[in-house]
């Protein structure tokens, strides 16, 4: 049968002050993914494109990237944006494994960007192994915590829109994130714990089989808040929050190729990966990387 497969992995973290564009970061992320694959970019047939940082309001930076590679007249290569901060990655995950099973497109690129980018290349592979390739992802939403963590400057209802004054600060707290930090805690918590646990208890699979879980480097009390309720072995947590921060979709493959350069994390390695981002939206995937 066709499963995906984890074709190559590639990031991009500058240790300075980020002048670049997203779309240059996650460039740089991508380039070093589809070598990692032995992939041409023109054999690209899918972008998925997950931040909450785009170059332009519109149009998405995937379009921007698909033309930053070279490959904007290869238009058989759909490009999709998804705003789904933190949790793109899995959202984007979960996508691309559909896209693939079904032989919709057969060379996907999945990145995420924000201070810093990861990305991946995913295509077909003929195994009937359930442990190998993308083994299991899932994908939750709670709209009612919308608004609880939230950016406001693109709120369409505002009049005017964009009203600056240097003198006056409080109009441009709208510039920058904000959030109930409570009820983002105890969401994001549950969230991960309950998602975490369900991908173990579909699959059939225990932390024996598992090498590594990487939830999302969003906060480092969540994370080890999580870890303490699941009941997730220590030795196996990877993370990267303390040298990267959080780079919202970029977090999970960032982490990964951080500790594949230093020599942990190996091909063939099972991951369990967790997250939780605004919306209140979050998810969980398996796989073998």
């Amino acid at each position: 049968m066709i499963r995906t497969k984890i074709l190559g992995l590639g990031s991009y973290a500058p240790d300075r002050i980020v002048e670049d564009a997203t779309g240059d970061l996650a460039l740089a992320a991508t380039q070093r993914a589809l070598a990692d694959a032995s992939v041409e970019a023109g054999q690209l047939d899918c972008i998925i494109f997950g931040t909450m940082s785009p170059d332009l309001h519109a149009p998405g930076t995937g379009v921007v990237l698909q033309r930053k590679l070279g490959i904007a007249e290869n238009t058989h290569c759909a490009c999709f944006d998804l705003r789904r901060q933190c949790s793109a990655f899995i959202y984007g995950l979960q996508m691309a494994d559909a896209f693939v099973r079904t032989g919709m497109y057969h060379r996907v690129l999945l990145v995420g960007a924000e201070l810093g980018a990861g990305a991946i290349v995913l295509g077909p592979m003929e195994s009937d192994d359930p442990r190998s390739g993308v083994i299991y992802t899932s994908a939750h939403a709670d709209g009612n915590g919308a608004m609880d963590l939230c950016l406001k400057i693109f709120d369409l209802t505002r009049r005017p829109y964009l009203d600056h004054d240097a003198r006056d600060l409080d109009p441009h707290q709208v510039m920058y994130p904000s959030m109930e930090g409570k009820r983002v805690f105890l969401n994001a918590v549950r969230g991960m714990v309950m998602s975490t646990q369900a991908a173990l208890a579909n699959t059939g699979l225990g932390w024996d089989d598992i090498h590594w879980f990487v939830p999302h480097q969003a906060n480092l009390r969540i994370n080890e808040k999580v870890v303490e309720v699941a009941n997730i072995p220590r030795d196996k947590v990877l993370s990267a929050i303390q040298r990267h921060g959080n780079t919202t979709a970029a977090t999970v493959p960032l982490t990964i190729d951080h500790w594949r350069q230093q020599g942990r994390v190996k091909r063939g390695d099972r991951i369990l990966s967790s997250v939780f981002g605004s919306g209140f939206t979050w998810g969980a995937a398996i796989f073998t990387f």
